[in-house]
């Protein structure tokens, strides 16, 4: 019974980490020092698709579902749970390379939003605003 709970958890941290992936660049708008855990987690998520490699998490679903008497499955995560949902049938390897460059792009308008909202000038001095500049009082 723990190692089917666990496995479940697995299922729900791989769809968190995965809507992180898409869209956790729009949580740095807000948060910028979200970015320094968005950046490394994007690369990840491009890499599993485009080199087509298996997630460690589906890997310790698997083992977990098999340690529950489960039998498991094989190909990814996203193969298994998602396919049918978010990607059409007959899916080809060029049509999951477009997914991923639909994801990157994701990314770079995001970034571009982020960069908009927070200049490298004001990122190289930190991320703590000035009362005074914002009011438009000269400084002190």
């Amino acid at each position: 019974m723990w190692y089917q709970a666990a496995a479940d958890f697995v299922v729900v941290v791989h769809l968190l980490f995965i809507g992180f992936v898409v869209g956790g660049v729009f949580l740095a708008w807000r948060w910028p020092r979200v970015v320094w855990v968005h950046l490394p987690a994007a690369i990840y998520g491009a890499l599993v698709e485009f080199a087509g490699f298996t997630c460690p998490l589906t890997l310790l679903e698997n083992d977990l579902r098999r340690h529950a008497g489960e039998a498991g499955y094989h190909g990814g995560f996203i193969d298994h749970y998602l396919v049918k949902v978010i990607y059409p049938p007959g899916l080809t390897r060029g049509m999951q390379i477009g997914l991923g460059l639909l994801v990157l792009l994701v990314a770079v308008v995001g970034y571009r939003g982020f960069l908009r909202r927070h200049p490298l000038a004001k990122a190289r001095g930190g991320y703590a605003r000035s009362s005074t500049a914002e009011e438009g009082r000269p400084g002190q």
